[in-house]
């Protein structure tokens, strides 16, 4: 089945068929399909709704609302598969979208591999979480590693790993493999590992070897010093670049969600900072966003 073939099937009694318009029909594409209606109330063909739920996850949404006039029911991914006919394929791509979208909004939250509800983890120094849906729908504690996104293998708590195969902390392995960089500064040229994780969110950031060793993290705004690790301000020094290099980070940090405005207190600091920038040649932002 591909997305122009998609039709309900008149037989299949667990779907509410309706003699009415498709209301998220919105180019009036005229989808040739019986009309369906949803938990809310409002009536889809299964490609209207593939439509505007990929529509939902361009616009960086985790989960699927109705968006009608008025209306404002969250449908439940089971749903969202059934009714819109996914594809395996399509539930991949769903699947992965959601999950990256979710992690962007909150990093506390994931998805539960079981029913892909979202999950917040009670405690960061263990793996182990517990989905209540899951559990309550098959009648035994459910539970998933926070690493893995796999159903927990083995005892717990644990905070290293579970006990399925190549369960390991991605981010971790980066920053632990990462090549050094050289960044060269009007004192000489340091070396350090050319990923960091940002001290207050957790986003990893890959320095370019370029410009200046401070950089802005475009996720929670903290700007800190790509060699010593520690806030802007807390690294100026009159020399401006001595600070000491900072080792390999070995955890990740918990970001609480708080946007951190520049530590850069007074025109004077900023001002002496600029000209400092300009006179041995250097560039701001000189990073890029590790993936």
């Amino acid at each position: 089945m591909n997305d122009k073939t998609k039709r309900y099937n008149l037989s299949d009694s667990t779907i509410r068929f309706v003699d009415e318009e498709d209301q998220f029909d919105f180019l009036c594409e005229g989808f040739g399909s019986p009309r369906a209606r949803m938990s809310c109330g409002h009536v889809v063909t299964p490609m209207s709704l593939t439509k505007w739920c990929e529509e939902l996850l361009k616009q960086g949404k985790s989960r699927f609302v109705c968006g009608q006039f008025g209306c404002n029911a969250e449908w439940p991914y089971q749903e969202v598969c059934k009714m819109a006919l996914l594809t395996p394929e399509e539930m991949k791509n769903f699947e992965t979208t959601m999950a990256q979208n979710a992690a962007a909004q909150d990093s506390n939250a994931k998805f539960c591999p079981g029913c892909m509800t979202p999950v917040t983890r009670g405690s960061s120094s263990n793996l182990y979480v517990c989905c209540q849906v899951c559990s309550a729908k098959t009648g035994r504690s459910f539970g998933f590693c926070w690493q893995c996104l796999r159903e927990w293998k083995g005892q717990q708590p644990r905070s290293d790993r579970c006990e399925n195969d190549d369960c390991h902390n991605s981010a971790l392995k980066t920053l632990r493999e990462c090549p050094e960089v050289q960044i060269e500064l009007s004192g000489g040229i340091k070396g350090c590992s050319s990923v960091r994780a940002c001290p207050t969110c957790g986003s990893l950031l890959q320095h370019t070897g370029n410009g200046c060793k401070d950089v802005l993290c475009p996720r929670c705004k903290m700007e800190f010093c790509f060699c010593c690790l520690k806030s802007a301000d807390e690294c100026m020094t009159d020399d401006f670049d001595i600070c000491g290099i900072a080792p390999r980070q070995t955890s990740i940090p918990t970001w609480n969600g708080h946007t951190i405005p520049h530590r850069i207190e007074g025109l004077f600091h900023l001002h002496r900072r600029l000209f400092r920038f300009r006179s041995i040649g250097m560039e701001t932002d000189s990073y890029v966003e590790y993936e």
